[in-house]
């Protein structure tokens, strides 16, 4: 055992070793760069936004053109599967701290750490996209984690803040542990961890009626349905993107959900197709279930921050769908929504950080009146935001939808179809409201709106262009989805 730990034996260590996880320990060495920067050079901090855009982007650039091998027994692989996820994620986290940019001149505090807690948490994403065993994807995902619960409490002075990341570091341990139970059960069933290989296994000895395998299922449904927040595992989702700062909200209802999804979806299909009949029809239930919520919920709110709560937890209904499915062409479906909801869900959060002027509880969705006269620009990208979230074409909303729907009705659920049209249906009714409001109502008496940093003109300019492009001109993504779901 002692002769497999290369690393104790100098004379056995190549750089081609650490070439799978290159573009982690760069992610790692930029986070680490940026603590640094902000402990000893406390007067260069407004760099760090630009520091942080500029290293994730050469990791996502260096990602998207390496692929390698995968090794037999190998824990990582970067394949177009992996590539695909890491580009949502990473993107996820460059708009993000574009938008930080401007919330910290607004609110003039330049906290570093931010950042690097950013950084560190898109490591643990990458890790989780890209592997194929049970234990690498749950240190992935403890990773990603931990950064996101420090983040959720930074503002110590708001109670919100404190509340929200207590229930949600209470409520991810819960999750945590019904899926570190649900991976021992199926090491226990087959003496392996790798998913190809569990599912080989599960195959070749017809297990698809044993007890301990279906609670295995169980358990490991219940946990990724909370770390995507799904009905009705999702109670801990609209009071923790409310309290968490309106950043960090934006940024976990798109890059953790992502990553969320990329589990779940290599974990069902590789290791558990034998039992698609089984587990098919609950994610469909569940799908349904959690639009129906996540729509009627945001119908009643008045605050324009807790309505997108509920809005992120019915899309996360829309893209269950594509992973029900149980194909290839339904993944992708839900892969290329996952992206479209990227532009659309970011645009809007860059929105309402813009209206809020830096403050936190500044979010009603009354502040929008009369918005078209005040700066009809902005009232223009939130329209196109709208319009995207309800499915309205040519925006990437419909077409997102129109795929995923199309994948679910080939693999035979056309009853929850019809369920999800009529919900989108009814998301029109809050999602049309805030329009109607910035076009159709008298501006209230407030403050002159602070005109947009460059981060976050560049955000709104890249949301805008994403919407649009993949509305208009769709197959290009939903191909680049297909060919990363080829073997």
């Amino acid at each position: 055992m002692i002769e497999q730990l290369v690393v104790l034996n100098p004379a056995a260590f190549s750089w081609g070793m650490i070439t799978p996880v290159l573009p982690e320990l760069v992610l790692l060495a930029i986070g680490v760069a940026l603590i640094v920067l902000d402990l000893f050079a406390p007067r260069q901090r407004q760099l760090l936004p630009w520091m942080t855009v500029l290293g994730v982007s050469a990791v996502l650039l260096v990602n998207l053109g390496m692929y390698t091998p995968a090794e037999p027994g190998a824990m990582l692989r970067n394949d177009a599967y992996s590539a695909f996820f890491c580009t949502l994620c990473l993107a996820s986290v460059i708009l993000a701290a574009l938008m930080r940019e401007f919330y910290s001149t607004q609110v003039q505090s330049h906290q570093g750490e931010f950042y690097s807690l950013l950084v560190f948490s898109a490591v643990g994403m990458m890790i989780m996209v890209a592997s194929v065993d049970l234990i690498t994807i749950y240190l992935g995902l403890e990773l990603m984690a931990l950064p996101i619960y420090v983040l959720t409490g930074m503002h110590k002075k708001d109670l919100r803040t404190s509340e929200a990341a207590a229930k949600y570091f209470l409520m991810g341990v819960f999750a945590s542990a019904f899926l570190l139970f649900g991976m021992s059960l199926l090491f226990g069933l087959t003496g392996t961890t790798n998913v190809a290989e569990i599912g080989a296994y599960i195959g070749r000895n017809n297990l698809a009626d044993n007890a301990s395998l279906v609670m295995a299922l169980a358990l490991l449904i219940a946990g990724l349905c909370f770390k995507v927040a799904v009905v009705p595992f999702h109670m801990w989702t609209p009071d923790v993107y409310e309290g968490a700062p309106t950043v960090l909200t934006a940024f976990m209802s798109v890059g953790p959900k992502a990553a969320g999804f990329a589990v779940f979806g290599r974990i069902m299909l590789a290791v558990f197709p034998e039992l698609h009949a089984n587990w098919g029809p609950v994610l469909a239930l569940l799908a349904v279930l959690t639009m129906l919520v996540g729509n009627i919920t945001a119908l009643v709110q008045s605050s324009l921050k807790r309505m997108l709560a509920y809005s992120a937890i019915a899309h996360a209904g829309y893209a269950l769908l594509g992973i029900a499915a149980g194909s290839a062409s339904g993944m992708a479906a839900a892969m290329s929504y996952l992206f479209i909801y990227l532009f659309m869900n970011m645009g809007a959060f860059a929105i309402l950080i813009i209206f809020s002027q830096g403050v936190e509880q500044g979010e009603s969705i009354d502040s929008c009146r009369g918005m078209a006269s005040r700066n009809p620009v902005l009232a223009l990208c939130m329209l196109i935001f709208m319009f995207s979230l309800t499915g309205i074409p040519p925006t990437g909303g419909f077409t997102g939808k129109f795929y995923l729907f199309q994948s679910a009705v080939a693999a035979g659920y056309t009853a929850a179809v019809i369920a999800a049209v009529l919900l989108s249906a009814m998301s029109a009714f809050f999602y049309l409201r805030v329009i109607r409001l910035m076009y159709m109502s008298g501006p209230e008496q407030q403050p002159a709106i602070t005109a947009p940093s460059v981060g976050m003109l560049v955000v709104l300019g890249i949301a805008v262009a994403g919407v649009l492009a993949t509305g208009l001109v769709p197959g290009a993504l939903f191909d680049w989805a297909q060919r990363a779901m080829l073997p």
